[in-house]
């Protein structure tokens, strides 16, 4: 999902580069989706950022692995609906995901175009996807956790989905704290004014979610509910995370939450680069990646 990337940062071609040789962090998340066994990649933009996009992002990604692209526009509405005058903001990453429909036709993952996810993550959820089959009258979805600790900024607080699961691994409720700060005693999350301890090694959403196609058919459905209560609340947004927790509760769905040891990153603020750049230092030096991302394609 890259939809947002040139509102974000100004334009498509002020990513910065994290990489040795200029790679930005989509790169690497194409690269360990690629060697995980993933076999296509859908980039989700805007069309005006389209060709600037392709001559960043997609020229070395195209040769390297089977890649659609598919727009996200705001006049993107089911029949009947149109966009009010006061509406700027995408429309949420449920109708992100709704815009690949007709490019996607098996078990899928969902990233974020600019947070870094690590190999074993797209490992694990492809395990999961290679048997993923919606049967017994649910689908069949997953979620990969990762350990909240894992997931601090050193720039302040943060916000994450915490994951509460069943006991048989399978997800209960996503949390949502907008603001968890780690301490010297612990880590917190402060809600109306009140800071509450929350575990460290707590699993937590970073928006990668593995779905099956039958999502589509539901994403067509409660989209339209959504704009007919919404539409005219300029900040509002078709969230997955909301979604998946309607069909949870509606008993149509399972989310398998999976859990890696991997350190996630982001690029969100500019002050976050230098952090990112050096952990990929890192991961190059101990061999994890090449130096140059793209020198085998």
């Amino acid at each position: 999902m890259a939809a947002g990337m040139g509102s974000r940062y100004g334009g498509i071609k002020q990513i910065d580069p994290i990489g040795p040789n200029n790679e930005i962090i989509i790169d690497y998340s194409v690269f360990d989706a690629r060697k995980a066994g993933f076999g296509k990649v859908v980039f989700i933009i805007r069309k005006q950022i389209e060709k600037a996009f392709r001559e960043t992002v997609g020229r070395n990604i195209e040769k390297a692995i089977n890649t659609a692209y598919v727009f996200q526009e705001l006049d993107k509405l089911p029949a009947g609906f149109s966009v009010p005058a006061s509406r700027e903001k995408p429309w949420g990453t449920g109708h992100a995901i709704l815009m690949t429909k007709d490019v996607v036709k098996e078990p899928f993952a969902v990233i974020n175009a600019d947070d870094f996810y690590g190999p074993d993550a797209f490992a694990g959820i492809a395990r999961y996807l290679t048997n993923a089959a919606d049967k017994n009258g649910k689908y069949d979805y997953s979620l990969m956790g990762y350990i909240l600790k894992n997931t601090l900024s050193e720039n302040g607080s943060v916000a994450r989905g915490v994951c509460e699961a069943t006991a048989g691994g399978y997800l209960k409720d996503i949390h949502e704290r907008t603001k968890i700060q780690p301490f010297p005693d612990g880590v917190r999350f402060e809600e109306n004014g009140v800071w509450t301890p929350v575990s460290a090694e707590s699993l937590v959403s970073m928006n990668m979610w593995g779905f099956t196609p039958s999502l589509y058919a539901e994403l067509e459905s409660l989209f339209p509910a959504f704009l007919k209560t919404s539409a005219d609340n300029p900040k509002s947004e078709f969230f997955i995370p909301e979604i998946v927790g309607t069909l949870v509760k509606q008993n149509k769905a399972t989310v398998r939450v999976l859990s890696t040891q991997e350190k996630w990153f982001g690029v969100t603020y500019k002050e976050d680069k230098p952090i990112v750049q050096a952990a990929i230092r890192d991961l190059v030096a101990k061999l994890v990646y090449p130096a140059k991302l793209w020198s085998q394609t």
